[in-house]
């Protein structure tokens, strides 16, 4: 461990995600030193070697960039997207220790550093709704409760992938006179650039036509505007998210308790249209959770679990360092739909 006096101690957090990855460095008393981005990090798509080329990369940056040295880190937090089974501790570890930094660290999923940056108690149920959807949480004691996070083939609907596996339910349904006519016909059909609901189906079916959850967007928008169908399964996907909570949310046992959801992810940038249908499947069961948007990067997560990890309690750093971090770091455009 280091001997350097405590102000020149610092503390590091990196959040890793399938598309962007951040690095902030922060002085013991949680003050913005050094913040970097880069892309994609996670090992399910890069690999283990490339997962942990990536972390080193952008760990040397930030501390470059902040101006101090290795040694200087007391502590070290890491979010780290794909992270899901026992199986992966080993990898996730390797790139960690590969850094050679002598520092006491700990890692966990990211959305978990995202109910860590939410909650101000640093415990209760984390909930992101972007391209697929997770559910995370801890209760006050540290256990931990999860879904699986493998979205609609286990049954996990909720983000903006499986809004659009119920949109080819409905249109499927339509063609076969199982459901009623919906507007989404059409808009698949524009999407895919067929001329008819044969075609659309048939492409579908052999696989020929393959749907970006980016039509999110498009189903939202059919909803707002009045069609049934797209109306119904909008907001059978925020229920079935719903549910997802109150799965976590039993594990833990804290139906009877005050604490904070944090809601995560570009798809409730949809507001109440999403969120009106989630807040009440959670509430039926949960009266007392209380739900809030994340309003500072995960990464803040990924400092306050190095806090943890070397002794320093969150409390104690988490108002300056959502300050100092809200002054320095640019927040993403709230009309993107999908992060």
């Amino acid at each position: 461990m280091s001997t350097l006096p405590p102000e020149k101690r610092t503390l590091l957090g990196v959040d890793i995600g399938n598309t962007k990855t951040h690095a902030l460095l922060t002085d013991l008393k949680g003050r913005v030193l050094g913040f970097t981005e880069g892309g994609c990090g996670s090992y399910e798509v890069l690999g283990p070697d490339g997962y942990a080329q990536n972390l080193k990369l952008i760990t040397s940056e930030v501390i470059a960039q902040a101006g101090v040295s290795p040694k200087s880190i007391a502590g070290m937090g890491f979010g780290l997207a794909g992270y899901d089974w026992p199986s992966e501790t080993p990898i996730m570890a390797a790139g960690i220790t590969a850094l050679s930094i002598n520092a006491p660290f700990a890692f966990d999923n990211d959305v978990m550093i995202g109910l860590i940056a939410g909650a101000e108690p640093g415990w209760g149920v984390a909930v992101d709704a972007g391209t697929g959807n997770n559910v995370r949480g801890r209760d006050a004691q540290g256990r931990t409760g999860r879904i699986t996070g493998n979205s609609a083939r286990f049954g996990e609907f909720g983000g903006a992938s499986e809004l659009v596996i119920l949109a080819v339910i409905a249109v499927t349904h339509a063609w076969t006179s199982r459901g009623p006519a919906t507007a989404l016909t059409r808009m698949l059909m524009d999407y895919a650039e067929v001329d008819s609901e044969e075609k659309l189906i048939e492409g579908l079916a052999m696989a020929q036509i393959h749907l970006s959850p980016i039509l999110a967007r498009d189903i939202l928008q059919t909803a707002a505007e009045g069609d049934p169908v797209a109306q119904e399964i909008v907001q059978r996907n925020a229920h079935d998210l719903g549910l997802n909570v109150n799965a976590v949310i039993r594990q833990l046992g804290i139906q009877d308790q005050a604490f904070d959801v944090v809601l995560i992810g570009s798809l409730f940038n949809a507001g109440e249209q999403v969120i009106k249908p989630l807040r009440e499947t959670i509430y039926k069961f949960s009266p007392k959770a209380r739900l809030n948007r994340l309003s500072v990067p995960p990464v803040v997560g990924a400092v306050l679990l190095g806090a943890e990890a070397c002794g320093i309690s969150p409390g104690q750093i988490r108002p300056t360092l959502i300050q100092s971090t809200a002054s320095k770091l640019t927040p993403s455009d709230p009309s993107d739909l999908l992060e």
